[in-house]
């Protein structure tokens, strides 16, 4: 039988769900997730393989206005993820109305005449059902999408249908990832992204959006009862001094919650026992300043 490839973009507008339906169509947390803008910065590829069909997801930043460079080369890793490829899943949030965002994309998927599924996320959030109807019928008039597909993440809800018509779109041709894998993300990658997302889970207000994480060293060793350990020393950036003592908190009551819940989710995710180290440095204004943006993995360009 011969093998097919299917490859996917996840769009839509900021915290509209896209991560969690990455991580719930590859069954692996690969993507982090929070309630706060920002949380995904650059293209993550999600691999699932199943019988002869291979499954590629590239999950993309939330749709926004752009305030800084950072979010130019976020909203401009969405322009260039919509083209080229078998199919787009676009996700909206249907407690939501549409916007000038949404209208944006609509624009560029008339542009590129690509083939795109509509995924209504949160209906459990949703208590009066005909709102999903009436989101329905208003994307309805905007663009013939190939499908609609309303979806609950904790539910389980519409994953099974949505796999389906996605599985339409898939093309002839060889599995390009090892039939295992579940992401192409380098480890370095993957390890920063866990730090981060702790820090986004415990921190509020503006401080998480100016944080990055830079993995400095990472090799591994044998404790002294023979047990293998995986050390990790890791550096975060933040762009001011006050927001420097709020990361590390009262007595480093901060920096070690941090620590700790990242520590648990690294031991889970690599499985082995792990050692983190965490520091905390200043990079003023870094998300203005280009190479730092390429130094932290973010940019766009290949440079």
């Amino acid at each position: 039988m011969p093998s097919k490839t299917v490859f996917v973009t996840i769009a839509g507008r900021a915290n509209a769900g896209k991560s969690s339906l990455l991580n719930e169509l590859v069954g692996e947390k690969i993507a982090m997730v929070s309630d706060k803008p920002q949380t995904t910065r650059t293209k993550i590829t999600g691999i699932l393989t199943k019988g002869d069909i291979q499954y590629v997801f590239m999950d993309t930043p939330g749709i926004q206005k752009a305030k800084n460079k950072l979010g130019e080369h976020m909203n401009k890793t969405v322009r260039d993820s919509i083209t080229g490829i078998d199919c787009i899943i676009y996700v909206f949030d249907c407690t939501k109305k549409i916007n000038e965002g949404d209208m944006m994309m609509i624009r560029a998927f008339s542009d590129s005449g690509e083939n795109v599924i509509l995924v209504l996320s949160k209906t459990d959030l949703v208590k009066d059902k005909s709102v999903v109807a009436e989101r329905i019928a208003e994307f309805s008039q905007l663009y013939d999408f190939a499908a609609v597909v309303p979806t609950s993440i904790p539910r389980h809800e519409g994953i099974e249908e949505l796999m389906g018509e996605v599985t339409a779109f898939a093309q002839d041709g060889p599995h390009y990832f090892p039939d295992d894998s579940v992401t192409d993300q380098p480890e370095r990658v993957i390890m920063a992204e866990i730090i981060r997302e702790k820090l986004l889970l415990l921190m509020y207000d503006e401080v998480p959006h100016g944080v990055a994480v830079g993995i400095e060293s990472l090799n591994e060793s044998v404790t002294t009862a023979g047990e293998d350990i995986l050390n990790i020393d890791a550096v975060i950036y933040c762009e001011k001094d006050s927001h420097k003592g709020m990361i590390i908190g009262k007595g480093g009551s901060m920096l070690k919650n941090a620590g700790r819940l990242a520590r648990e989710e690294l031991e889970s995710f690599f499985r082995i026992k792990v050692n983190l180290k965490l520091w905390v440095k200043v990079k003023e204004d870094w998300r203005n300043r280009e190479g730092l943006i390429r130094n932290f993995g973010l940019s766009n360009d290949g440079k």
